[in-house]
């Protein structure tokens, strides 16, 4: 199958884009989902499957989007600095979206609160990811700290985990130097599952298979880029039913269990 040369030279185009990107280490937020043609033959010699590549996607791509209306968004995806001012000034909202099985985009995000804190450590990746969240639309609850003095990471985990147990916040971040220790203090509150991500596979993980309402990120192993690709991850993917709900639901049972065990020695 011959491909046309200009369609080759946009393909690299958006390659090259990608990698500077990276390369600048700057976050990114998601871009406009858009569906081409495989360039590949389909076996059996089909017709070639459209396939989903999220674009590089400039200021031009939100053209036609009517102040305060939604844009579907790609996993993953980037766009430029323009585009997030135009999206930001005319109040457009970003919304990721998958391809469904009927076609076309299905929305995996809705509006959530989410309470984001940090220690010390985490304090410089919080400020881009509490904008990443807006962005998303989301509504972002900033639980401290308001500079970078030193505090206490169990104390800035407890907060979040307070605020999802007690149905302030659907969901909850805490960002330290590793990752670990607010995990643990977030999970010693009964309802939460806190899990400690270092890449989009294992938020992914966290989200389908254990049903976590708390992100953990370590800001020392992540660059900002790499956190906001893992916070998307972890909020657009649903909790899985199945197996997945009966094995997190054993996590309540357990939880309970050892509940009453602390009540009866009290």
């Amino acid at each position: 199958m011959s491909v046309d040369p200009a369609t080759l030279r946009a393909a690299a185009r958006r390659a090259a884009s990608l990698v500077a990107a990276d390369q600048g280490r700057a976050p990114a937020p998601p871009a406009h989902l858009t569906v081409l043609e495989a360039v590949r033959p389909a076996p059996g010699g089909d017709r070639p499957r459209p396939r989903i590549e999220p674009p590089l996607v400039t200021e031009s791509c939100l053209r036609d989007i009517p102040n305060g209306g939604s844009f579907a968004i790609a996993p993953r995806a980037r766009v430029t600095d323009a585009a997030l001012e135009a999206a930001h000034r005319r109040g457009i909202r970003l919304v990721e979206s998958v391809p469904s099985a009927a076609g076309g985009l299905r929305p995996v995000l809705g509006t959530a609160r989410v309470a984001v804190a940090s220690d010390h450590g985490g304090f410089q990746l919080k400020g881009p990811l509490l904008e990443s969240l807006r962005e998303l639309g989301h509504v972002a609850l900033d639980l401290g700290p308001a500079d970078e003095r030193p505090c206490d990471w169990p104390e800035r985990a407890h907060e979040v985990a307070l605020a999802v147990a007690e149905g302030r916040a659907d969901l909850g971040v805490v960002i330290d130097t590793v990752g670990v220790g607010s995990a643990m203090a977030a999970n010693k509150v009964p309802g939460v599952r806190a899990a400690n991500c270092w890449d989009e596979a294992v938020a992914r993980n966290a989200r389908e298979h254990n049903h976590a309402n708390v992100l953990v990120l370590g800001s020392r192993h992540l660059t900002a880029l790499e956190a906001h690709g893992i916070l998307q991850a972890f909020l657009s993917t649903p909790p899985g039913g199945g197996r997945h709900a009966r094995r997190a639901g054993i996590l309540d049972t357990i939880e309970a269990r050892h509940g009453a065990h602390r009540r009866s020695h009290d």
